[in-house]
């Protein structure tokens, strides 16, 4: 792998991308963010030797740099996820990337569904912890400790430091901001009312379908990170309504103006 992650870095170095510090992830719900960016290069995920390919409709698939709010940024336009038939070190490869181009911190947004029925959806969820129900870890391969210690502590994954920033802009802002746990699981089916019963047993606050790998592999290597969910629709399996994946769509697109005015924010602080 470490041979693969040169030959992308090379190619995105010759590009102009020149030692970011910050990666961050647009899952569904920060598209727009791109549009306070200053691009300075772009390359799309099928041009980048050894990157995956997103292969969902409405993620998109490039990695942009450029600068917001005085820093260098290196952005995911779209993501990966196991459901597309990708491995767990498909979907985190990435973030190897971004790690070796320069980048200390990760900032990951996503979609999810509000299993904690005091959270309503359309608001944004801060992750303070997670639940890793997809089935593997993105570490558990041949090789890992050439890249970073193989059993990594996730005893505190998410930057205590970043998520009082993110509390603190919430509240300047007034900007509903929940936090809680986030359960990633493999999709793409959404839940039954079983599952939603189990989940909020396990308390899970939110769910969906990425950025726990992500966290995994950037803890592997190092990087403080810390999360957001926009909570795109309500989980109560007493009351449980079929899910429009277009509801949900437009849900991410409702909450992104708050979205983006933490992102930015934050990365102003940094």
């Amino acid at each position: 792998m470490i041979k693969y992650i040169n030959e992308t870095v090379e190619y995105l170095q010759e590009k102009g991308f020149d030692k970011p510090e910050i990666g961050i992830i647009l899952g569904t719900g920060l598209g727009q963010l791109i549009d306070e960016i200053e691009i300075i290069a772009e390359a799309s995920y099928n041009h980048i030797p050894n990157f995956p390919t997103a292969t969902v409709e409405f993620h998109k698939g490039k990695l942009i740099y450029g600068e917001l709010a005085g820093k260098k940024v290196v952005v995911m336009q779209g993501r990966f996820h196991v459901y597309e038939g990708y491995s767990l070190q498909d979907v985190t490869y990435p973030v190897r990337v971004m790690e070796k181009l320069g980048i200390t911190t990760l900032l990951v947004s996503n979609a999810s569904g509000a299993i904690n029925t005091n959270y309503k959806k359309g608001e944004l969820m801060l992750i303070e912890d997670h639940i890793n129900l997809q089935g593997s870890s993105p570490l558990a391969f041949k090789g890992v400790a050439e890249l970073g210690e193989r059993f990594v502590d996730m005893s505190a994954p998410y930057d205590a430091k970043i998520n009082e920033s993110f509390k603190a802009i919430a509240k300047a802002n007034n900007i509903k901001l929940h936090e809680g746990v986030y359960t990633s699981v493999v999709g793409p089916q959404l839940e039954t009312r079983a599952e939603y019963r189990m989940l909020k047993i396990m308390g899970t606050d939110a769910v969906g379908m990425s950025t726990v790998p992500e966290i995994i592999v950037a803890n592997h290597l190092k990087l403080k990170t810390a999360a957001v969910s926009v909570l795109t629709d309500e989980c109560d399996p007493s009351n449980l309504k079929p899910v429009n994946i277009n509801e949900i769509i437009a849900m991410a697109a409702k909450a992104e103006p708050d979205m983006i005015t933490l992102f930015k924010e934050l990365i102003k602080s940094l």
